[in-house]
Formats: C-alpha cells, sequence, structure tokens
C-alpha cells in the first residue's frame, strides 16, 4: 500500500507541475503548441523541443477511420490518457463541445477530462447541426460557466479554453461575431480565447484586442506568409496546427499509396529510415 500511495502522489506531483509550467507559458512571450493525434507523433514532437502539446480531434478521429466530431467521449478520454502519459509536457485536450449538450452532462465529462491529467481543455460552442450550426450566445456562455464551475469545484489548476467556431460554421458575419463571443466567454471564465479560421492580421489583432489582456490561441492549419515571429508581434500569445500535421501524414501516405496502387514504389523515396525512427522511440 505504501508503493502505491508514493507512486500515486509522485503522479499528482507530475500533473501538478506539468499544469502550472502550462499556465506560465500563457503569461507572457508566444510559443507553438503542435497537435500529435496518437502516441508516436506526440513523441516525436516533443523530441523537437516543443514545450506543450495540443490534442486534435479531427487527427484522431481520422486515425480511427472516422469522420471529426464522430468519435464518443470513452475513447477521447482514453486518447487523452495516452498522449498525457506519452511525454513529461503538458497537454490541451480539443475537448469539441465537451461531448455533451445538457448542462450537467457536460460538467461531468469535464471533470473526466481533468482526471486524464491535462493541463488545459477546450470548450467550443459548435452544435454539429447543419440547421443551428452555433449555440445561442446565452447557452454558449452557460456551458462556459459549467465548465468553468466544473474546474474550479475539481481544485485542478487546468485552463479552460473558449472557442468560437463562427468562421468555421458559415457565420455571415463572423468577426464582429466572434469578438461578441470571446468577450462573453473571457467574462464566464475562459482562461484563454481561441476562433479557428482568423486569416488577416486585422481579424487577429481585433481579437487580440477584443479579449485583452487574456491570451488568444491562433490556428495556423494551412500555409501562410506569417511567421511565427509575425504572430508574436501581433500580440498573439500561443499557436496551434489542429489537425494539420495529421493531415501531412495522411497526404504522403495517400500519395504514396496510389503509387503503389499503379504499380509504382515512386512514393518511397526520401523516407524517413527504420532506423531513426528505432533510434527516436527507442529512447521514449
Amino acid at each position: 500500500m505504501a508503493g502505491f500511495a508514493q507512486i500515486s502522489l509522485m503522479a499528482i506531483s507530475n500533473v501538478t507541475t506539468r499544469r502550472a509550467a502550462f499556465r506560465q507559458l500563457h503569461t507572457s512571450g508566444c510559443f507553438v503548441i503542435p497537435n500529435p493525434w496518437d502516441i508516436g507523433s506526440a513523441r516525436w514532437l516533443a523530441q523537437l523541443g516543443f514545450k506543450a502539446l495540443a490534442s486534435t480531434s479531427s487527427g484522431y478521429a481520422f486515425s480511427r477511420g472516422r469522420a471529426d466530431g464522430a468519435v464518443g467521449v470513452d475513447a477521447v478520454l482514453q486518447h487523452l490518457r495516452e498522449l498525457v502519459d506519452a511525454t513529461s509536457l503538458p497537454v490541451n485536450a480539443d475537448f469539441e463541445d465537451g461531448h455533451a449538450h445538457e448542462l450537467g452532462q457536460l460538467a461531468a465529462n469535464v471533470r473526466r477530462c481533468i482526471d486524464t491529467g491535462v493541463a488545459g481543455l477546450s470548450i467550443e460552442d459548435s452544435t454539429g447541426d447543419a440547421v443551428q450550426p452555433l449555440y445561442a450566445l446565452d447557452e454558449a456562455v452557460a456551458r462556459m460557466r459549467a465548465a468553468r464551475a466544473a474546474i474550479d469545484t475539481s481544485g485542478a489548476d487546468v485552463m479552460l479554453i473558449g472557442r468560437a467556431e463562427c468562421f468555421l460554421t458559415g457565420h455571415p458575419e463572423p468577426l464582429p461575431e466572434v469578438l461578441h463571443r470571446l468577450r462573453a466567454y473571457a467574462e464566464a471564465g475562459a482562461d484563454c480565447l481561441y476562433a479557428p479560421g482568423l486569416h488577416s492580421r486585422e481579424q487577429i489583432e481585433a481579437v487580440v484586442a477584443a479579449v485583452a489582456p487574456k491570451p488568444v490561441n491562433v490556428l495556423m492549419g494551412a500555409a501562410s506568409p506569417f511567421t511565427v515571429t509575425d504572430l508574436a508581434g501581433m500580440g498573439v500569445r500561443r499557436i496551434s496546427v489542429g489537425g494539420a500535421l495529421a493531415r501531412a501524414a495522411w497526404t504522403g501516405f495517400i500519395e504514396s499509396a496510389r503509387q503503389l496502387a499503379d504499380g509504382r514504389f515512386d512514393g518511397f523515396a526520401d523516407l524517413v529510415s527504420h532506423g531513426d525512427l528505432n533510434r527516436a522511440f527507442g529512447n521514449s
């Protein structure tokens, strides 16, 4: 029993340290938080020197042969545990809409997410319903407050990220609605704000100004003229890439597989070597 208690205390201490380090990253400067989709990609990214990782709902869903948003909460929670255990880095959970519409279930799922050891989790305001793609603002704010209360009640220092999905859901006036919603989410207790789909300097700077001094996450899921230095200069605190790394991997796989189906092996040129991967993961 003493050994078990010692291990448990060590695990708690490790999680607490990661969460504190994650919050500290949000106090100044700008950092990239890349999105692995499995244990191997998490370990590879950790070896490149990144300071934190974030899950990707789409990247994980594709790895399971499912569409984004079509993976159940139990599988997602198991995936988050695997990512947390894969490295010593803090992990931010892409927790979609909390995998629940009803507030009580949302809070229960947030508590389960906290138990995986994540250092942060995001709650988005998209519904998955094509007819009404966004929760009404008052309902979205109530959901953010429920997530905040669940975190506070747990006593865990887990950051809450409020996401406004207006650009991704085709809102007719996305930027004004994003600014309105992100301000409301900040007031409801979100520690960091995020609106995937921003693409211009004007949009990014408007979001940063709207919620200051709270930090802003910007998604860079496609090729862009901006660099990390550029985004830092706009006041962005953290940069994620969503499912882009997973899609990059799928792009290489799909092209190589198509060539193989045509009877060619050209897609196997310039591959990372078996030995390099073996050495990388042998040290994990």
